[in-house]
């Protein structure tokens, strides 16, 4: 992990690599997030940069692999992904939330894209099965009921497409 947080960093600063951060724009070169639809969630949600920018320490880094391997459980998973579909960052999964997590999903071209009314359906039939106390919303412990109800989710970590 530490190989391949350096190789991220310019050669001079390579040898300082605890103390780096990593710009967004480099982490984003990774195999693993170049064709992820949600990178930029992923960035933002494991970043700690005071800035905003999205940038990445070595431990975010190490957050973030270990969110992503084999070895973390269904909970640290539906967490973490939980808070990469809250696109606004309010701590519950609304219908914009929802819409945004169905164009990620989908692509964003013209011909890939639902109608109005098919999404309008598809986010309607996700609230029925999820929005247990029937608030219009989604909050984490739903979130986690739904999760614990899909044995793909752990095995692929409910973030690849």
């Amino acid at each position: 992990a530490y190989k391949r947080f350096s190789e991220l960093l310019p050669k001079e600063e390579r040898e300082n690599a605890c103390s780096a951060r990593v710009p967004k724009s480099q982490i984003l070169t990774l195999p693993e997030l170049r064709a992820n639809p949600f990178q930029h969630r992923i960035c933002h949600v494991f970043s700690t940069s005071e800035t905003g920018d999205d940038s990445m320490s070595f431990e975010d880094f190490l957050d973030m692999l270990s969110v992503f391997s084999d070895s973390a459980t269904s909970d640290i998973k539906s967490h973490y992904a939980f808070r990469i579909f809250d696109f606004d960052d309010d701590g519950t999964l609304d219908r914009k939330d929802l819409e945004q997590l169905v164009n990620c999903l989908t692509g964003q071209g013209e011909e890939s894209r639902l109608s109005s009314t098919e999404m309008e359906q598809l986010i309607q039939n996700i609230l029925e099965e999820s929005d247990i106390d029937k608030d219009g919303t989604i909050n984490p412990s739903e979130f986690q009921h739904v999760v614990s109800r899909s044995p793909d989710f752990a095995r692929c970590g409910g973030l690849q497409r």
